[in-house]
């Protein structure tokens, strides 16, 4: 029965099969569109004790797929992954291919842009560096500021070492002292704009004492 089958119409039965092959090709290929987005870089295994800087955080790819789910396709579902276990301290170039890339089954990426890109790798540096209140402006005609206190005084920085070595202090936000006569508590947020550095506190509070100056203490 099954030499029969294979036999008998055999030209028909070849046709049908290249028929629906293409039939296949037409439906996964017809409606198919491109996108090009900015997607973020991942790191997994980094070095023990060690800090990634001057690396790009985005990088574009295109993808490929159904137009109907390229519609509702979203930057944060893709993502450029890079084991870097074994990449030493300085600078590291990688390359990166569709196998760094998560993305749904459903899609293909046809471009990667850039395809090399570079990290630099630094020990991390622990310090502990001293807090310093930015005060701007003057009290009130006649007072005067006798003291300020800062609490806590210091703040624990941790980072790359070639960024925390070059901090000697940490200021505060600009504290407007302007036409003050009384005390002030003030709490302050720390000023300090490099994101690669971290603080294990935010704010501190500044104790400003105000005394009015009299004619026997000018």
């Amino acid at each position: 029965m099954m030499k029969r089958f294979f036999t008998i119409n055999i030209w028909l039965k070849l046709s049908s099969f290249f028929i629906a092959v293409a039939l296949w090709f037409f439906v996964m290929l017809s409606g198919r569109s491109e996108v090009t987005m900015n997607i973020p870089v991942q790191f997994t295994n980094i070095p023990e004790k060690s800090e990634i800087i001057d690396y790009p955080e985005r990088i574009k790819v295109t993808v490929e797929g159904q137009e109907r789910l390229v519609r509702y396709l979203k930057p944060n579902d893709i993502a450029a992954v890079l084991d870097i276990g074994e990449a030493k301290s300085g600078r590291s170039f990688f390359t990166l291919s569709e196998e760094n890339i998560t993305l749904p089954k459903s899609f293909l990426i046809t471009g990667i842009d850039p395809e090399t890109i570079s990290l630099t790798i630094e020990r991390q540096l622990t310090k502990v560096i001293s807090v310093k209140p930015h005060i701007v402006g003057s009290p009130e005609k006649g007072y005067r500021i006798v003291e300020i206190k800062v609490e806590p005084d210091s703040v624990i920085l941790e980072g790359p070492k070639s960024a925390i070595s070059k901090i000697k202090t940490v200021r505060t936000e600009p504290i407007d002292i302007k036409g003050i006569k009384n005390n002030l508590l003030y709490k302050a947020n720390l000023k300090l704009s490099d994101p690669t550095i971290k603080k294990n506190i935010n704010k501190v509070d500044v104790n400003l004492s105000v005394e009015k100056i009299s004619k026997e203490n000018p």
